[in-house]
C-alpha cells in the first residue's frame, strides 16, 4: 500500500466517524440555524464551484477523447450528469419531505415511514460509498488535493448529517448513522481493489458535484432553517480563497 492510500484509508475513517458523531454535536441543533452549519455548507458549496466545476471541465476532454458507444451521448454532456446528480437528491429530498408529512398528519410522527427511510438511507449510502472511493481515484490524485476533498466532505457529511437525522428520528441514529459511515470505507475498499477508466471517473465525479449543490442548498434555503446568510457566504469566500491561493502556490 503507497503512503497516499494509507493517508486516504485513515480519512475515510475520520470521514466514517463524522457520520458517528454527529448527533452528539448539539450546539448544531438550534433555531435559527446554526452559523457553524451554513459556514460548513458554504465551504462545500465552494469546492464544487472552484475545484470540482473545473475538473468536470477537464473530464468533459476526458469523456471526448474516448470511443466507448454507451458514452456516445454523455461525451458532449458531463454537465447533464452532474444535473442528473442534483435531480435524483431533490427527488429523494422531496419523497422525504412529503412521508414526514403524511404521517404528521396522521398522527404517527415527525418522521418518515419506513419504506421511505431504507429508499433514503441506500441512497446516500450510495452516495458515501462513491466519495470513498473517489478518495483514492480522483482527478487530482495527490496529497494536497486529497486535503481539500476530505476537509469539503467532512463539512458536507456534517449538514448531511443533521437534515437526514431531521427526517428519520430514531432510525437514522440507531442504524443509519452506522450503514452511511460502514459505506464510506466500503467505497474505499472498492476504490483500492479495483480502478475504472478516466472517463468512467469524470462521470462518478459530476454526479457527486450535482449531489453536492442539492444537498447543501436544501438545508439553506428553505425559510423555516433560518439560515445565516454571512455565514454561508463567509464559509464560500474563504474556502474558496484558500483553495485559489493553493493552485496558484
Amino acid at each position: 500500500m503507497s503512503v497516499l492510500a494509507f493517508i486516504s484509508l485513515i480519512v475515510a475513517i475520520g470521514l466514517a466517524w463524522i457520520h458517528i458523531l454527529a448527533s452528539r454535536m448539539r450546539f448544531l441543533d438550534t433555531l435559527p440555524r446554526s452559523r457553524w452549519l451554513s459556514l460548513a455548507g458554504g465551504a462545500s458549496v465552494a469546492y464544487v464551484f472552484v475545484h470540482i466545476f473545473p475538473e468536470l471541465s477537464k473530464g468533459q476532454q476526458t469523456l471526448e477523447s474516448v470511443s466507448y458507444a454507451a458514452l456516445g451521448f454523455l461525451e458532449h454532456h458531463v454537465y447533464l450528469v452532474a444535473l442528473g446528480g442534483f435531480s435524483v437528491f431533490y427527488g429523494l429530498e422531496r419523497l422525504a419531505a412529503r412521508s414526514r408529512q403524511h404521517n404528521q398528519k396522521s398522527g404517527i410522527g415527525n418522521f418518515t415511514t419506513l419504506e421511505v427511510f431504507w429508499l433514503h438511507i441506500a441512497s446516500f449510502a450510495a452516495y458515501n460509498a462513491l466519495i470513498g472511493y473517489l478518495l483514492l481515484h480522483r482527478e487530482e490524485a495527490n496529497g494536497l488535493g486529497l486535503l481539500f476533498f476530505a476537509i469539503a466532505m467532512a463539512l458536507h457529511f456534517i449538514v448531511n448529517d443533521r437534515g437526514l437525522s431531521q427526517h428519520h428520528k430514531h432510525s437514522y441514529q440507531k442504524v443509519g448513522r452506522w450503514l452511511l459511515a460502514s459505506a464510506i470505507l466500503v467505497g474505499w475498499a472498492l476504490g483500492y481493489a479495483t480502478e475504472i477508466p478516466q472517463a468512467g471517473i469524470a462521470l462518478l465525479f459530476a454526479f457527486l458535484a450535482g449531489g453536492i449543490i442539492l444537498n447543501v442548498l436544501k438545508e439553506e434555503l428553505p425559510e423555516e432553517r433560518e439560515s445565516r446568510f454571512w455565514a454561508f457566504i463567509l464559509g464560500a469566500f474563504v474556502y474558496a480563497a484558500i483553495l485559489l491561493i493553493a493552485e496558484a502556490g
